[in-house]
Formats: C-alpha cells, sequence, structure tokens
C-alpha cells in the first residue's frame, strides 16, 4: 500500500544509563531532505541516523529531533599526577626537616594542592552510543511509517473513487462518439436537402464526408490508452514500493488523453464528459503530490 509523505513518529528507551528520545516529522518534498537536530555532543550519530531514515523513506522533507539524559550514563575517572606529588611531598619534607615543624604528610595532604587529582569524564563507545540512537530511532520509524500507511490508504481509496469516475465517464464517451458521426450524417443530409431541393443527393459523397468526419472524430485510441493508464494506476496504488513519481507522470498522461479527446470533438455532451474528467484529474494530480 501506498504511504504519504506526511508523518509523525516518536519513541523514547533508556539504554546504557541514556534515557534516549526521537521524533520524525515529514512534510511533502520532491527529494529527500533530511535534517537531524541533536545535542552538540552526539553529532558523530548523525551520519548514522541518516543512513537508518534513508532505508526507510525515499522523499520528502524529514526533521529528526534527539534529546539525550545522560545523568545516569556519567562515569568519571580521578586520575593521579604521580611525579607531581612526589614534588609536593620532597618539598613539605625539606620544609619541615628545615624549619623544624611538626606533623605528619598524609595523602589527604598532598590531595589539597592543585593538579595532584584530577576529575574526568569516561570515554565513550561512540560505535555503541550510535548504535542506541540509531535503535531508538528505528523504533520511531516504525511508529511514522503506521501513521503514514494509514493515511496512505486514505489517500489511495480517493484516488480509486475518482478514478472509477473517470472510467464511468470514459465509457459514456464511448457510447457517444458513434453517435456524433450518425448526427453529422443526419445534419449534412438535411442540408444538402435544403440546398439541392429537387436535385438528386449523391448519397457517395455524404458517407464520403461521413467518413471523413468519423475519422477526424475518432477516440478510440485515446480511450483505450486512458484505460490502459487507469489500470497502470490502480496497480500502482496497490504497490509496496514508493511510486509518487511514478503517479505524477501517469496522471499527466491521462490528463493529456482528455485534452487530446476534447480537441477532436465538438460535440456537447463529449465536452462536457471531458470537462468532468479533467475536474477529477486535477484533484487527483492534487492527491498524487502527497504521495511518497
Amino acid at each position: 500500500m501506498v504511504k504519504s509523505m506526511t508523518g509523525y513518529g516518536r519513541a523514547r528507551e533508556t539504554l546504557n544509563g541514556r534515557d534516549i528520545t526521537v521524533e520524525v516529522r515529514s512534510v511533502n518534498n520532491r527529494y529527500l531532505d533530511c535534517t537531524v537536530k541533536m545535542p552538540r555532543a552526539y553529532v558523530f550519530a548523525e551520519d548514522a541516523m541518516k543512513t537508518c531514515v534513508q532505508k526507510a523513506i525515499s522523499r520528502g522533507k524529514v526533521d529528526v529531533f534527539v534529546t539525550i539524559d545522560t545523568t545516569a550514563a556519567d562515569v568519571t575517572v580521578v586520575s593521579v599526577n604521580e611525579a607531581l606529588a612526589r614534588s609536593y611531598y620532597e618539598a613539605l619534607k625539606s620544609l619541615k626537616e628545615n624549619l623544624a615543624l611538626e606533623g605528619e604528610i598524609t595523602p589527604m595532604s598532598l590531595a589539597k594542592f592543585p593538579d595532584v587529582l584530577t576529575v574526568s569524564r569516561a570515554e565513550e563507545d561512540l560505535e555503541s552510543v550510535a548504535a542506541d540512537i540509531c535503535k531508538v530511532l528505528e523504533q520511531a520509524l516504525s511508529a511514522y511509517n503506521d501513521m503514514r500507511a494509514v493515511e496512505g490508504k486514505r489517500l489511495a481509496d480517493d484516488i480509486n473513487g475518482r478514478v472509477t469516475t473517470i472510467e464511468t465517464v470514459v465509457g459514456k464517451v464511448e457510447e457517444r462518439s458513434p453517435q456524433t458521426v450518425a448526427e453529422y450524417r443526419a445534419r449534412l443530409t438535411n442540408k444538402m436537402n435544403e440546398v439541392l431541393q429537387s436535385t438528386t443527393i449523391d448519397e457517395s459523397r455524404i458517407l464520403t464526408e461521413a467518413a471523413i468526419f468519423a475519422d477526424k472524430v475518432a477516440v478510440d485510441e485515446e480511450t483505450v490508452r486512458l484505460r490502459s493508464h487507469i489500470a497502470q494506476l490502480r496497480a500502482m496504488l496497490e504497490s509496496d514500493a514508493p511510486v509518487g513519481r511514478k503517479l505524477d507522470f501517469l496522471i499527466q498522461e491521462v490528463n493529456r488523453e482528455c485534452n487530446t479527446i476534447g480537441s477532436k470533438c465538438n460535440d456537447l455532451t463529449i465536452a462536457q464528459d471531458v470537462v468532468n474528467m479533467k475536474a477529477e484529474v486535477e484533484k487527483i494530480r492534487e492527491q498524487v503530490q502527497n504521495i511518497e
């Protein structure tokens, strides 16, 4: 089933002490345009996230929002500058002996001096962090695709209804087209009767003129192509693959056949049918712009 290009999905999970929330939303766009907004400390995961998005979405303006709470994941490491601590110790020992001072030189007293102890965050496994973020992203994309599928079904149902209307009108055109030739022949005969009156009418000339007219207004080829386009369109709407661009092209072909029928037929009834078909085509074209 086709999918809409408009959708929203959200997922949240705590992995390895990080509370990760990912939101995905999109609107119509001719091509895939993905933007990721996340804390600067985690931009290393952006490429991996865009790869995940490209696997799930073929086109649309996609925005991905990531928030990460790392409170539970903060791991600190305490480092000792032993060379500096030894220098402080030797200096304190010398000072104690030279000035005959009392008291012990303890680790606690050495730790109070600058840069003896340094506290830093433990290094993170970037690949593991990126994998955790992508895992939550995939959950958000799953919810996002579910929403797009629901909207896509609504679009497909609407388009199918309009295609059925077009198909019905095509049948009316096919039924009406031969009648226009018969009516033209009758008008031509009456016209010649009025002009020639008592003179014998050349039946072969009327047949020739009627044949020329029939050839000019024949829309058999156009209606056959229209029915073929309609069958293709319905098949595309049942496809699981992205078909938005193909549908856009196909509906242009449908519109072209309608225009050709309108230009060939100078019959008022058929002209009205063509107007009705083109109105449905235009509505389908608008809906196709929403399909991935």
